[in-house]
């Protein structure tokens, strides 16, 4: 057995185009766990929030090592996406970073990629 890992990806957006759509976001995600090499044991799961303020889709993705879960918000201009993957098993964050990319227009994007076994460590990438 592989010794457990506990790394943790926070990334905080703002985009062009935040999506309202809940079958896009649940591609978005499907995709994403495959790209990481991870395995999806229930979702994704996705939600529509309608009241004013914050208004968006809020989704997640229960994964065999832990939890990928996203927030988008698209009543505010720019879209803003709080997005975090968690798991216990190694994964590329410049895998997760490109994967946003592709899906989204980004204007600006702030992103820790956070070592949780002992520590809340931050690593560099």
């Amino acid at each position: 057995m592989k010794p457990l890992v506990h790394e943790h990806f926070l990334l905080r957006a703002e985009v062009e185009n935040p999506s309202t759509n809940r079958r896009q976001v649940t591609k978005f995600l499907n995709k994403l766990v495959k790209k990481i090499k991870m395995k999806t044991m229930y979702g994704p799961v996705t939600s529509i929030c309608k009241q004013e303020g914050n208004r968006g889709i809020t989704a997640f993705a229960i994964i065999e090592t832990s939890h990928i879960s996203m927030h988008v918000w698209d009543e505010c201009k720019p879209g803003k996406v709080h997005f975090d993957v968690y798991s216990c098993a190694p994964f590329k964050p410049e895998d997760v970073i490109q994967h946003f990319k592709e899906f989204f227009t980004v204007l600006k994007m702030d992103y820790k990629f956070v070592d949780r076994e002992n520590r809340f460590t931050e690593v560099n990438l």
